[in-house]
């Protein structure tokens, strides 16, 4: 079974400052700037997706930095091309992988799974974690084969869990999480955060003061929870140590990510998969950013982000940052439009 990781406050220790330690993202709506060339390409992948919709298999950054498109007709590999992209022809349409990944939502529950469409391959992976094994196990590789060569089965090291902590420490009750996006709504401030951190504890600190108290929650089904604050003599930034942070987008496949979390620090990866769905033990959670970046417990909830777009919230994964792992991310435009805050 996946457990939840929960890391410890220690007594006595000093105060977190959060100056400089959360990074802030704008609404759901809001493009990239101008500013930040190097989040061009998926912005243009991000765009593609949702233009061609099921007529298109997926995209994703080549080594070159280029958006490749997968399809499976000539009309659409022209429209691809007129709109700056690299088409590329594979075997399974949109369609087919969309259908193949509904027959997972519906049959596959098994807790240490997950599964994504994988564009670079065609395919959808479906992963299993060290804890599935014996019947489970055979039952996963069954349900894989019903789908052919639409999908393909991976091992992750270790096991799939909730990693609560991360970015500058915030803690409740008895758990440290990650201070993600400072944000705001009109005059009143508050932090985006990890909802499975959320679901634990109203009250929040750094470890000696409050910070403030929790104003929405939501885990399972997704991964995001809000806290407004209620300490007004703390200084609230608006970057990720030292990077400012100026927009919200969504990665590609391909993209090279950076992640800040109170146990590990700062680590870079590669995106290799949106919109994946993880069966935590707690629950499933679906539209997670599935990347290569390393993360353990503790760095729950911390800002997943390229150059100065903010792309995520730490939500869980497998491995470790000695032997390499799998960290999910929940998107963080999703809750900066449920909760209606932006940058400041």
């Amino acid at each position: 079974m996946l457990t939840r990781k929960l890391r410890r406050p220690i007594v006595g220790l000093a105060a977190c400052v959060l100056v400089g330690t959360a990074f802030v993202a704008t609404p759901a709506s809001a493009a990239p700037s101008a500013g930040d060339p190097s989040f061009a390409p998926s912005a243009l992948a991000s765009k593609l997706d949702s233009q061609f919709g099921s007529r298109t298999a997926g995209s994703y950054l080549d080594a070159t930095g280029k958006v490749v498109v997968d399809v499976t007709d000539a009309a659409t590999a022209r429209a691809v091309t007129a709109a700056g992209a690299t088409p590329r022809f594979v075997a399974h349409t949109g369609t087919e992988l969309a259908a193949a990944r509904d027959s997972l939502t519906a049959n596959l529950k098994t807790p240490g799974t997950a599964f994504a469409v994988d564009p670079t391959t065609n395919q959808i992976v479906v992963s299993v974690d060290s804890t599935v094994t014996g019947a489970k196990l055979a039952a996963v590789k069954a349900t894989v084969a019903k789908l052919g060569d639409k999908a393909r089965l991976e091992s992750l090291p270790g096991s799939l869990s909730v990693k609560i902590s991360g970015g500058d420490a915030i803690y409740t009750s008895s758990a440290r999480c990650s201070l993600g996006f400072n944000v705001r709504s009109g005059s009143t401030y508050y932090f985006l955060t990890a909802g499975h951190c959320t679901n634990i504890g109203s009250t929040w600190t750094n470890g000696s003061s409050t910070l403030g108290t929790r104003a929405g929650t939501s885990f399972p089904g997704n991964d995001y929870g809000i806290v407004r604050y209620t300490n007004t003599s703390i200084t609230i930034s608006g970057s990720v140590g030292s990077q400012d942070i100026t927009s919200a987008g969504t990665p590609a496949v391909g993209a090279t990510v950076y992640r800040r979390g109170s146990t590990t620090g700062t680590h870079s990866g590669r995106v290799t998969a949106l919109n994946s769905t993880v069966n935590y033990s707690e629950g499933t959670v679906s539209g997670l950013i599935r990347t290569t970046v390393c993360a353990e417990p503790g760095d729950s909830g911390g800002p997943l982000y390229s150059g100065t777009t903010a792309l995520g919230l730490t939500s869980g994964g497998s491995g470790n940052c000695s032997s390499g792992g799998v960290t999910y991310f929940q998107p963080v435009t999703e809750p900066l439009g449920v909760y209606g805050v932006s940058v400041f």
